[in-house]
């Protein structure tokens, strides 16, 4: 809350909006606090805030010829042949039986009840009332909606009803032309009428209808939805000017004559994209403003604002946008209660017209949004009623991609309300269950309840989703919890405080003092030094002060106070041939230089005899050439690099790293057998032959980052996040700290993979005495550590789909990322320290590199302080809680 309170003091709360205020969203929050409104925000709604769920009528409730229904739009349309004549369709068609909501109302109402929603929003079937879309109503559909009115009631879940969700009855389309005809509004009325007088005493919540941008232009203007009229433009303008004129007569009956005994209130829902621009200019924010008035606009400005549509829609389409009459704008003019917003994925990126953007691009910022309706609208109690994103139709329980976008929409949904003074008062998840998907079909999913579309019961089985929503409802969203909170205190003496350049800078460029040639200084004309010919100064020994680059270098670090300092030799230039033949002694020297100066102001040298880069692995050629690490002959040229090194280098070195870093990205099993070796040699090389005289320690350095199972309620996804770890970790840290031998988990999902034929991936095996050369072949365990990973089971996305390990990456949006798209999850790093304690016991524990890139445009770089020190603090919290101040090093 404290954020909170700064932001709006900084900032300001909403005033009342005007057309035309909604422009300074945009410039808004390009100035907002970076990276800190950004973070995850640890909070609760505000008491007696409206948590529910939702569906419509024609994705769900199925049963299209049961009960008397009359056929909609949306049955003709979606039985129009799609397939060759006598060709079977290649699955449910349509909304036929969807959900088969209609036979199974207390299923449903049982989900509600799991998930202990305050409100559920469905809508009425028009054409299941009014199978004629007109008088006589049908008893068997006012029968239903009773019942589960009545059951919503007993359990006390609030109904949110819409009158008109895209299904018109057909015979109103046949007879008149539907929403293109002026008689259609009248037709609405009395159908809203006969709602009200039977259900109007169990419902305090009226939405006349659904997103009437989608009915109008893409119903009559581009066709691309029922009832499939291609009229172009025009006819799409007309169909909302109907449309508007339809919600106006049903708000003005509901508050003439039934408002005083139900007591219920009246809008409309209306959806939107988000579009921010380009570039941050004036031209291009008015052209975002522009995109925003065709979509939202067309429908909000004349029910919140003054009757009638934006002006820039007024000049931009002249006659093809029609008038209202002074007495009509007056009459639409306030017709809602509260603004009734849909934002997700009906309208954005699918149903959006290209043109309608302007140029800009379309993002997907709920927060900002919200902001822009309060600033433009006079800032209306918002009450969002339909917001979700979608899975892939063959995802069944575990939908963690759905789980990410639902936490970035309450998450920012939050941030409106305690950040921006955004009145939001109501949530709602689209949907309840999956069912018909529109133009998309069955191909995605958007329920919290999975539904098998091929069976015949149509159990609903919980997804993850499921878990994690009414986890939100129960604490009323995101309070702060201990474990999410910094924690104060100090590390203990002889903590290790270090830093990292993976290769230092080598300039053996030799200092002035070196050059035994006398000058003579031409005061009266050049003004420069002339060499003396034939005259020399006696020459003096060098000394490591000549290279001015360590003496820069040396100073940096004596800035920071640090106390070690990491860096890696660069075995492909101290041994060019890969042999001791030829040796760069000048390199050698400059390395031993530096230690050397290190070690004399109280800095100690940890250094990497290798650390792979690009080019050739940074191996000496011949070796590149040669297979690499995947040839034998490299393991026993590593420990003759080693050899030398700790001759050339030990007396000035007391930390050692083997391999620093070695990417079992790019790691063959056979490579990585070899190289397990070779540090073992090299380990065991220093262990008999140099530990005694230089007192020393030495290990490997593997990089660790952690792996978080996407669902966190699935065991599925916990399985995969612990085969990664072990595929990622424990395939080199196993067989040193651990057992002598590689992770159970690899061999046995090796062979499983083998098995079916799919590939033909062979792990080595080790001797009995390789096992007892390579285990204990450590001093500490160390680590770099730069982000977190979340993975899933579910096959969402195959560019991020791994089918070897059979495991999807997955991205939560609400985390923060830095320019490079890494993900600053500093838990991540307390998860990894007490998985290695838990596995490889009280081993003393290095974190040898921990950072984030930042933005290189950025004087400060705020990002990368966020990041050291909340990295910093977990580590803090992994010693004081978890007990492991007698292993951690940083």
């Amino acid at each position: 809350m404290a954020l909170a309170a700064l932001l709006l003091l900084l900032l300001g709360r909403l005033g009342l909006g005007a057309p035309g205020q909604g422009a300074g969203t945009w410039s808004r929050f390009a100035r907002l606090p970076y990276p800190q409104d950004q973070l995850f925000l640890h909070d609760t709604f505000p008491d007696g805030f409206l948590w529910g769920a939702g569906s419509a009528a024609y994705q769900t409730e199925g049963g299209w010829r049961q009960g008397g229904k009359g056929a909609s739009v949306w049955d003709t349309f979606a039985h129009r042949p799609a397939t060759p004549p006598g060709a079977a369709p290649p699955g449910p068609v349509g909304g036929d039986v969807a959900s088969d909501s209609y036979n199974n109302l207390f299923r449903d109402v049982e989900g509600l009840r799991r998930l202990g929603v305050s409100h559920y929003r469905f809508s009425l079937s028009w054409a299941r009332l009014l199978p004629n879309g007109t008088a006589p109503p049908n008893p068997a559909g006012l029968a239903h909606y009773g019942r589960l009115l009545a059951r919503l009631r007993e359990m006390g879940v609030e109904p949110v009803v819409t009158l008109y969700h895209w299904d018109l009855p057909q015979a109103l389309q046949d007879a008149f032309g539907g929403w293109a005809s002026p008689v259609l509004p009248q037709l609405f009325r009395d159908y809203a009428e006969l709602c009200f007088r039977h259900f109007g005493g169990q419902v305090r919540y009226w939405l006349t209808m659904d997103n009437p941008y989608v009915v109008a232009w893409h119903g009559y203007g581009t066709g691309r939805l029922p009832p499939g009229v291609r009229g172009g433009p025009r006819l799409g303008y007309l169909a909302a000017h109907h449309l508007l004129q339809a919600h106006a007569k049903v708000w003005h009956l509901y508050n003439d004559h039934f408002r005083p005994a139900q007591r219920g209130k009246v809008s409309i829902a209306l959806s939107s994209h988000w579009i921010k621009p380009q570039r941050m200019t004036e031209k291009n924010i008015k052209e975002c403003q522009k995109s925003l008035d065709f979509v939202l606009g067309w429908f909000a400005k004349p029910i919140f604002i003054d009757g009638d549509y934006p002006e820039s829609m007024r000049s931009n389409l002249s006659s093809l946008l029609p008038e209202f009459s002074e007495a009509e704008k007056k009459y639409i003019k306030g017709t809602a209660d509260f603004f009734g917003l849909s934002f997700g994925a009906t309208l954005s990126f699918q149903l959006l017209d290209s043109h309608m953007k302007f140029q800009q691009l379309e993002s997907i910022s709920l927060r900002q949004l919200l902001y822009w309706i309060s600033s433009e609208y006079n800032n209306p109690q918002i009450f969002i009623v339909e917001n979700s994103w979608f899975v892939s139709g063959t995802t069944k329980r575990d939908d963690a991609k759905y789980i990410y976008y639902l936490k970035k929409f309450i998450m920012e949904t939050l941030k409106a309300i305690r950040y921006d003074g955004v009145n939001v008062f109501g949530y709602t998840v689209w949907s309840l269950l999956d069912g018909f998907e529109w133009h998309r079909g069955y191909s995605i999913r958007r329920g919290l309840f999975y539904v098998d579309f091929q069976s015949h019961d149509k159990k609903l089985m919980p997804k993850s989703s499921v878990l994690f929503y009414e986890k939100v409802i129960e604490k009323n969203g995101f309070p702060p919890l201990p474990e999410n909170q910094p924690i104060e205190g100090i590390f203990p003496c002889g903590f290790a405080w270090g830093i990292v350049d993976n290769y230092i800078e080598v300039d053996t460029t030799p200092a002035q003092f070196l050059d035994s040639s006398v000058y003579v200084w031409d005061v009266h004309q050049t003004k420069k030094l002339i060499k003396v010919d034939g005259v020399y100064a006696s020459k003096r020994k060098r000394h490591c002060v000549d290279f001015a680059a360590i003496r820069l270098q040396i100073s940096l670090l004596q800035e920071m106070h640090v106390t070690h300092f990491h860096f890696s030799l660069k075995w492909s230039l101290i041994l060019p041939l890969g042999n001791l033949s030829l040796i760069n002694h000048t390199l050698v020297h400059y390395y031993q230089c530096f230690a050397s100066e290190l070690l004399r102001v109280n800095i100690t040298p940890v250094v990497a005899l290798w650390q792979p880069m690009i080019e050739n692995q940074e191996l000496p050629v011949s070796l590149a050439k040669y297979g690499a690490w995947e040839n034998t002959e490299t393991v026993q040229a590593f420990v003759e690099y080693a050899r030398f090194c700790f001759t050339s280098l030990g007396d000035h070195v007391k930390f050692w790293i083997t391999m620093n870093e070695p990417s079992v990205k790019n790691l063959t099993y056979t490579a990585g057998h070899n190289l397990l070796k070779a540090h073992a040699k090299v380990w065991h090389l220093y262990d008999k032959e140099f530990r005694r005289s230089q007192k020393g320690k030495i290990s490997i350095a593997l990089q660790a980052d952690w792996v978080e199972p996407a669902c966190p309620f699935s065991r599925n996804d916990q399985e995969v996040a612990d085969r990664i770890l072990e595929f990622d970790v424990g395939w080199l840290a196993e067989p040193i700290f651990g057992n002598g031998d590689y992770p159970e988990v690899m061999r046995a999902w090796l062979h499983r993979i083998n098995s079916v034929d799919l590939y033909n991936f062979h792990l080595p095996y080790f001797s009995e005495d390789e096992k007892k050369l390579i285990q204990g072949s450590f001093d500490f365990f160390a680590l770099s550590h730069y982000t977190t990973t979340l993975v899933g089971s579910e096959k969402e996305d195959a560019v991020k789909y791994d089918h070897y390990l059979e495991v999807q990456m997955i991205n939560d949006i609400t985390w923060l990322h830095s320019p490079s798209r890494v993900a600053v999850v500093p838990w991540g790093l307390r998860k990894l320290l007490k998985w290695v304690k838990s596995k490889y016991g009280d081993v003393p524990v290095y974190v040898m590199a921990n950072g984030i890139d930042d933005d290189q445009n950025m004087v400060h770089d705020k990002l990368r302080v966020y990041y050291i020190q909340n990295y910093i603090n977990e580590a803090l919290k992994a010693g004081f809680r978890d007990c492991m101040w007698k292993c951690l090093c940083m």
